[in-house]
C-alpha cells in the first residue's frame, strides 16, 4: 500500500510540473509584449462552414502566428532571450555609477571600453539570438482587412465572383488572440463560349491552328491563371511560327462576360491587336506577317564584324562562316550545333536549340543571336556572334580527407583541357590525382614509421566529341535536337597500403543524349567499359578482413594438428598470415579433418570467398540506362525520377578465349592473358517520387531493385559489381557494408550479395533558417540468387525471404549552405533479420546502439 501511495504521489508531482511548465512557456510567449499588443496564436481560414489548412490560403495573409515545432514556438523563445537594445543597457550600466568609467578605463583604454559594448558577451549575443529567433507576431487590425481582401481576389481569381470574405478575432488567455477567416465562395462561374477578335489576317489563321491545344476549355471553371498561362502559350506557339515582333502584350485582358448568362456562365473573347510600329516620335500600326530565315551568318570571333581586313569567309550548307584568318573549325562540326536555317519559319525554338548546342561544345562562351531584317522586309538575316574560350585550361585542387581507414589525408587533383583539338569541337582533358593519407589500420604495414603510411595516385585522358562516332549514320534515329555525344576514356590507379593494394586499369566508350522538354530524358549506351583489377598484396588478406580471420582461428584452436601453422609454433597459438592460409587448403583436402559438418561448412565458406575477393578481376561489359526526370531546378520540391539499367559482361570475352584456347583455371573457368574473366547480366531500377506538402515540409520516397546474375564462366560476381546494404545513404539502420546478406548475422567485414531490394521513405521539415530536419524509415535488404552460394540465410528463396527484410528508423539534421547540404543522421534497427524471430523487433531501439551517418547532400 505504501509503494502505491508513493507512486501516486510521484505520479502528481510529475503532472504538477508538468503543468507548472506548460504555464511558465505560455507566459514567456509574450513577456516582451506591451499591454495593449495582442499575439497571434492561430489563424484559422474557414471554406463554407470546413476548416482548411491549404497551404495556398493561408500563405494570402499577411499576418502568420509564429513558427511551432511539437506544438511549441522555440524561435519566438530564442527572440524573447534577446535584449531589446543591448547597447543602450550598456551604456545606461556604465553610467549609473559615476567612477565607473573612470575604473574601467584605467583596466582598459578607452577605445576598449567602448567596443566591449559591441562584443558577443554584452550585445553580440542577443543580436544572434534575434537572427536565429523570431520576433513575436503582434495582432494588427489593418493587416487584417489586408488578408480579407487577399482571400477576396483569390477566390474571384478562380472564378467565385460572388465569394463573401469576414474575419472574426477572439482573445485568448496570455495577451493571445486567434483570428478567424470566414469564406463563403458561392458557386463557380463557368466558361459557356469563347470568342475571339484578332485583326491581323495571318494572326487570326495562326490562332485557329493552336486552337485545338487551348488551356481554356468550355465547361471548365473560371481561372485567371489559367488565362495567363494561355496567353502565354498562343505568344510562344506564334513566335515558333514566324511572328518575329510578336509579343505577349499584344495579347489584351480578354472580355469577360457575365450579362444575360443565368446559371453562373460567362463567354470569354480573346482580343488580339495588330503590330505597333514606330518611327522617331510617332508610331503607326500594321497587320502581322510571317518571316522567313533569309541568310545565316556566323562570325566565330566577336572581332570579325568590326575588321575591314583580313577576314575568311566560307559558306557550308547555305551557312556563311568568317573568321579572323583561316577558319579554325570545321563546318559541319558547328552546323551540327546550328538549328537556325535558311529559308525557314523564324522559330524561338530554333534559337533556344542553338545557343544550348553551341554552349555545350565548350570552346564558346555563351553566344549572341541577332535578327535584322533584310531589305526586302519579309525575311531575317540570323547572325552568330560567337566568342572562342583559351585553347587550353589549367584546372589544380586540393582537398582534405577522412574516412574509417585512413585517419587524415591530403588528396590532389591537376589537370589540362585541350580545345577544339581536331579542329571539330573535341575535347580532349588530362588528368593526374593523387593521395597521401595516414592511418593507425593495424592491416596497413608502416616498418619506417612514416606519418604519411597511405599512398594511391593515378592519371585519366577523355575525349569528348560532340556527335555520335559511328560508321552508319543515326540522325533518324537521334536527332541532333538531343545534343548526342560520344566519349572515350582511359584510366589507371594504383594503391599502396590500402587493402589488397590494387592496380585498377579501365577504358569506356560511350554514347550519350537526352531530350529536354516538360520532362528531362537522358540516354547513355556504354559500347564498352573494359576493368582489368590486379591485387598486388593478397597476403595481406586476413589484416584487411579481421572478421574471417577471427573466425578461422577459432576454429583452427579446435581442430588445427599443424604447429608451423601457428605464430609461436605451439599448437595453443594464434594462426599466422600463412599459416591461415595453409590451413584453409589443408581443411579442404583433407589434410586436417574437420568432423562437425558445420565448421567444415563455414571454414569451407571462408576459403571460397578469399579465393574470390583475392582473384583478379578482367570484365568487359556493354550497358544502356535510361533517366527521365520533372525535376526543373535544385529548388523544385516535387517531381519524379525514373532511372533504369541493363547491363551484359564476358560474352565478347568469352568469343576471344574460345578462339584463343588458352588453359582453364583451377576452379575449371576458362581464362584470357591468364586471369578469369567474368560473364553475367545486370539489371537495375530506381524511382525516387518528392511530394510538397506544407509549407516547408515535404515527403521524398525512393524504391530501388537491383540483381546481377552469373552465368557462362562465372559463377559468382565480381566485388566491384555487387550490392552491399546500409550506410548513410540506403539503410541508415546499419552502417554501410554491415546489413545481410538475407538472415546472416553480417559474418563478413564487407557484406555483399548480388541481388538488392531498398525502399526509403523520409519527411523533411524546415527547423529555422537553413536547418532542416528529417524523420525517416529504410526497409531493405541483400540477398544470393542463381550464384554459388547456398546457405538458406544467405539466398532469396521467393516472397517468404521478405521477411528477412531489414527495417531502420530515425531521425537527421540537414544544415542547407546553399550550393551543398552537410546532413548528420541518427539511425536505429527497427527490425533486426540477423536476430531470431521472437528478438527482432525494437530490441535496438536504444541511445546506446544508435547509428550515426555522415551525409553530403540528400540521400535521394
Amino acid at each position: 500500500m505504501n509503494k502505491i501511495k508513493c507512486l501516486k504521489n510521484l505520479t502528481s508531482k510529475i503532472v504538477l510540473f508538468f503543468l507548472f511548465g506548460i504555464l511558465f512557456y505560455s507566459c514567456s510567449e509574450v513577456r516582451k509584449l506591451q499591454k495593449k499588443q495582442l499575439l497571434i496564436h492561430d489563424n484559422e481560414i474557414i471554406v463554407n462552414d470546413k476548416s482548411t489548412n491549404s497551404e495556398d490560403l493561408h500563405n494570402q495573409l499577411y499576418q502568420k502566428p509564429n513558427s511551432k515545432l511539437l506544438g511549441f514556438k522555440p524561435r519566438l523563445q530564442l527572440y524573447n532571450l534577446s535584449k531589446k537594445n543591448a547597447d543602450s543597457s550598456y551604456n545606461a550600466w556604465l553610467h549609473k555609477k559615476p567612477n565607473r568609467i573612470e575604473r574601467m578605463t584605467k583596466l582598459y583604454s578607452k577605445k576598449q571600453v567602448n567596443r566591449l559594448g559591441k562584443s558577443f558577451f554584452v550585445s553580440g549575443y542577443s543580436n544572434f539570438l534575434k537572427e536565429i529567433g523570431e520576433a513575436p507576431s503582434i495582432l494588427d487590425t489593418s493587416k487584417v482587412k489586408k488578408s480579407e481582401k487577399r482571400l477576396y481576389a483569390y477566390h474571384f481569381n478562380r472564378g467565385f465572383f460572388d465569394a463573401k470574405v469576414s474575419s472574426k478575432i477572439d482573445s485568448l488567455k496570455n495577451q493571445k488572440v486567434k483570428i478567424s477567416y470566414k469564406v463563403n465562395t458561392g458557386n463557380a462561374y463557368v466558361i459557356d463560349s469563347i470568342f475571339r477578335n484578332i485583326e491581323s489576317p495571318i494572326v487570326d489563321s495562326l490562332y485557329v491552328r493552336i486552337s485545338d491545344k487551348s488551356l481554356i476549355k468550355t465547361g471548365e471553371a473560371y481561372s485567371k491563371e489559367n488565362i495567363e498561362n494561355e496567353k502565354r502559350r498562343i505568344a510562344t506557339e506564334f513566335r515558333n511560327r514566324g511572328l518575329y515582333f510578336f509579343q505577349e502584350n499584344y495579347i489584351k485582358p480578354p472580355d469577360v462576360d457575365t450579362i444575360d448568362k443565368p446559371d453562373n456562365k460567362l463567354n470569354i473573347t480573346f482580343n488580339i491587336g495588330n503590330r505597333v510600329v514606330k518611327k522617331g516620335d510617332s508610331s503607326y500600326t500594321e497587320p502581322f506577317k510571317l518571316y522567313r530565315i533569309s541568310k545565316v551568318n556566323v562570325f566565330t570571333d566577336k572581332q570579325v564584324k568590326e575588321k575591314a581586313v583580313g577576314i575568311d569567309s566560307i559558306t557550308y550548307k547555305k551557312t556563311n562562316f568568317y573568321s579572323s584568318g583561316k577558319l579554325k573549325y570545321k563546318p559541319k562540326a558547328l552546323t551540327n550545333a546550328i538549328f537556325i536555317e535558311e529559308g525557314q519559319l523564324f522559330s524561338d525554338k530554333d534559337k533556344t536549340l542553338t545557343t544550348r548546342a553551341l554552349t555545350n561544345l565548350r570552346i564558346f562562351s555563351f553566344p549572341r543571336i541577332q535578327y535584322v531584317e533584310d531589305a526586302s522586309g519579309n525575311g531575317l538575316i540570323a547572325n552568330i556572334v560567337l566568342t572562342p574560350l583559351k585553347k587550353y585550361q589549367y584546372n589544380i585542387k586540393g582537398d582534405l580527407t577522412h574516412s574509417n581507414i585512413q585517419q587524415f589525408g591530403i588528396s590532389g587533383f591537376t589537370g589540362i583541357t585541350f580545345r577544339n583539338v581536331f579542329k571539330g569541337a573535341e575535347i580532349l582533358d588530362f588528368a593526374i590525382r593523387g593521395n597521401l593519407g595516414t592511418s593507425t589500420d593495424p592491416s596497413i604495414k608502416n616498418s619506417t614509421n612514416a606519418f604519411f603510411n597511405i599512398l594511391e595516385y593515378g592519371g585519366d585522358v577523355k575525349l569528348s566529341l560532340p556527335r555520335i562516332f559511328f560508321p552508319i549514320n543515326t540522325k533518324k534515329i537521334i536527332k541532333k535536337e538531343s545534343f548526342p555525344s560520344t566519349a572515350i576514356t582511359l584510366g589507371l590507379s594504383k594503391q599502396t597500403n590500402i587493402g589488397l593494394d590494387k592496380e585498377n586499369y579501365n577504358g569506356s566508350f560511350y554514347y550519350d543524349w537526352g531530350l529536354n522538354k516538360d520532362e528531362t530524358k537522358k540516354f547513355r549506351f556504354d559500347l564498352f567499359n573494359l576493368q582489368f583489377v590486379r591485387n598486388l598484396n593478397v597476403g595481406n588478406y586476413f589484416n584487411v578482413y579481421n572478421y574471417s580471420y577471427n573466425t578461422l582461428n577459432e576454429l583452427a584452436h579446435v581442430y588445427n594438428n599443424n604447429p608451423n601453422l601457428t605464430v609461436d609454433g605451439a599448437l595453443t597459438g594464434d594462426l599466422s598470415l600463412p599459416g591461415a592460409v595453409e590451413f584453409l587448403n589443408q581443411v579442404s583436402y583433407g589434410g586436417i579433418p574437420v568432423n562437425n559438418e558445420a565448421d567444415f561448412k563455414t571454414i569451407n565458406t571462408i576459403g571460397e570467398r578469399r579465393k574470390r575477393l583475392i582473384e583478379n578481376n578482367l570484365i568487359l561489359s556493354s550497358s544502356f540506362s535510361y533517366n527521365l526526370s520533372t525535376k526543373r531546378d535544385i529548388n523544385d520540391v516535387e517531381f519524379y525520377n525514373i532511372k533504369a539499367k541493363v547491363e551484359s559482361a564476358g560474352n565478347v570475352l568469352n568469343l576471344i578465349a574460345k578462339q584463343k584456347n588458352e588453359p582453364f583455371s583451377d576452379s575449371n573457368n576458362r581464362t584470357l592473358f591468364g586471369v578469369e574473366y567474368a560473364q553475367y547480366i545486370k539489371t537495375e531500377f530506381e524511382y525516387i517520387k518528392h511530394l510538397h506538402l506544407y509549407k516547408k515540409s515535404s515527403l521524398a520516397f525512393r524504391f530501388f531493385g537491383g540483381i546481377a546474375i552469373p552465368y557462362g564462366n562465372s559463377n559468382s560476381v565480381p566485388f566491384s559489381r555487387s550490392y552491399f546494404a546500409g550506410g548513410s545513404n540506403d539503410n541508415r539502420g546499419w552502417q554501410a557494408y554491415s546489413l545481410g546478406p538475407g538472415a546472416s548475422k553480417s559474418v563478413n567485414d564487407f557484406n555483399e550479395a548480388n541481388f538488392k531490394l531498398s525502399v526509403n521513405l523520409e519527411y523533411r521539415f524546415n527547423i529555422f533558417n537553413s536547418l532542416n530536419g528529417a524523420l525517416f524509415a529504410d526497409a531493405g535488404n541483400i540477398w544470393n540468387v542463381f550464384d554459388n552460394v547456398e546457405d538458406e540465410k544467405l539466398v532469396f528463396k521467393g516472397f517468404k525471404s521478405l521477411n528477412d527484410t531489414a527495417i531502420g528508423t530515425g531521425f537527421g539534421l540537414r544544415y542547407d549552405f546553399g550550393f551543398f547540404v552537410v546532413r548528420g543522421d541518427f539511425g536505429y534497427k527497427l527490425y533486426n533479420p540477423a536476430k531470431e524471430y521472437s528478438e527482432r523487433w525494437f530490441r535496438d531501439m536504444n541511445l546506446s546502439k544508435t547509428v550515426f551517418n555522415i551525409g553530403i547532400n540528400y540521400p535521394f
